[in-house]
């Protein structure tokens, strides 16, 4: 039997090009499925791999200003999904950061959840929204943020839920799905294209980092460690942190803002080193920096942790430094480290350690997961129905 697959997104927008939309163009390369957001107006733009694609969406589409995405809009949000009404699918396949796990389902239809991260909204970042008072947050008076806030969790664990099979991408991400939902994950790491970047040998002396400008990228740490190190830094990406940036940087960091892809690359290939002291759920630009040869320097936490090999405990495949704790004077005491270490990085050894999280790889571990899904969920389904025909 041929089986009707629907796959379930957060939001489609120009500002929407992350890691889970990567996630979704590479589940649609391999899987038959009708797509379904909270909103889209990537189907109507040109430049765009979702263009002329019929997607359905919800009344949230038709609200003011959410072209630029459907944050502001966040009490809204769980009512919007769940009435999407999927009930002529077999397979329910959601990619989900805030709400797109909450679909409603019926007992006949298999949902698997590729989990990017639990809502940090309502979970680890409730308090960086709230004292950073972010458009995330209702326009409403601190104590009915808190209120809502705690609604809005109460409702992601009840929409948990209504998942049967879960898929972190990352063993980070799979942690706090266990300990905001208390489900198990199975870790299938996100596809990066690697075919973008070649390995680059002679690199040139400066260091990388790209990235949004926003809070909890930590570009601010970078630049303040930089300033002491006095060493270049190039920075590349925009965001509302820019203008702080732009302030705080001292003449030996470079802030190139936006750049097209062939830029970006063009750095990554011949920097020294590249920088990232975010806490990330996985952190492809760190990957892609790897695949040119480029060795990183990333805070020790998210998934920097599993994509990073610490040249100071495996000497002879290492690919990087990972630093702790997540302060100016660690990461300065990491590139200095890095200075001494420099010439025992092979960019080989960076270039095999991203090629473990190719397209390939993803394409054979999620296919794997979902037909195993499949049959479990199958089987148990029979199972059932015989114990039910045994009672009667």
């Amino acid at each position: 039997m041929e089986l009707k697959y629907a796959l379930v997104h957060e939001w489609f927008t120009p500002l929407a090009t992350g890691g889970s939309e990567l996630v979704v163009k590479e589940i649609l390369n391999h899987i038959d499925a009708d797509l379904y957001a909270t909103i889209d107006f990537e189907s109507v733009n040109p430049e765009s791999y979702l263009y002329q694609r019929k997607i359905g969406t919800t009344f949230i589409q038709n609200l003011p200003f959410v072209r630029k995405g459907p944050q502001k809009y966040l009490p809204l949000l769980p009512v919007a999904i769940e009435n999407l009404d999927l009930r002529n699918y077999d397979v329910i396949l959601s990619s989900s950061h805030t709400v797109a796990k909450g679909v409603l389902s019926s007992p006949q239809q298999l949902h698997i959840c590729y989990c990017h991260s639990p809502m940090r909204y309502a979970w680890d970042l409730t308090f960086d929204y709230l004292n950073n008072n972010t458009s995330v947050i209702p326009d409403i008076k601190n104590i009915l943020a808190r209120y809502f806030l705690h609604q809005l969790r109460q409702w992601d664990a009840i929409a948990a839920n209504r998942v049967d099979y879960y898929i972190a991408n990352s063993q980070h991400i799979a942690q706090r799905i266990w300990r905001c939902y208390r489900r198990s994950a199975k870790v299938i790491y996100p596809p990066v294209n690697l075919d973008r970047f070649s390995v680059e040998e002679q690199k040139e002396d400066y260091y990388l980092t790209v990235s949004r400008l926003v809070t909890y990228k930590k570009v601010s740490l970078i630049v303040r460690a930089f300033n002491q190190l006095g060493k270049p830094l190039v920075i590349i990406g925009d965001g509302p942190e820019m203008a702080k940036i732009r302030q705080l940087a001292k003449p030996n960091i470079q802030i190139l803002g936006a750049q097209p892809d062939e830029i970006v690359e063009q750095y990554m290939k011949k920097a020294k080193a590249f920088v990232y002291a975010a806490c990330e759920d996985f952190g492809i630009a760190i990957v892609e920096a790897q695949a040119c040869g480029t060795p990183a320097i990333a805070y020790k936490g998210g998934g920097a942790k599993e994509t990073v090999k610490d040249i100071r405990e495996d000497p002879a495949k290492g690919t990087g430094l990972l630093f702790f704790p997540q302060k100016p004077a660690a990461l300065i005491e990491a590139v200095n480290t890095f200075c001494q270490l420099q010439d025992r990085f092979l960019p080989e050894n960076c270039r095999l350690q991203a090629e473990k999280f190719a397209p390939e790889v993803f394409k054979r571990s999620y296919l794997d997961f979902i037909d195993q899904c499949y049959r479990d969920w199958t089987g148990i389904d029979r199972l059932q129905n015989e114990d039910n025909a045994d009672l009667n």
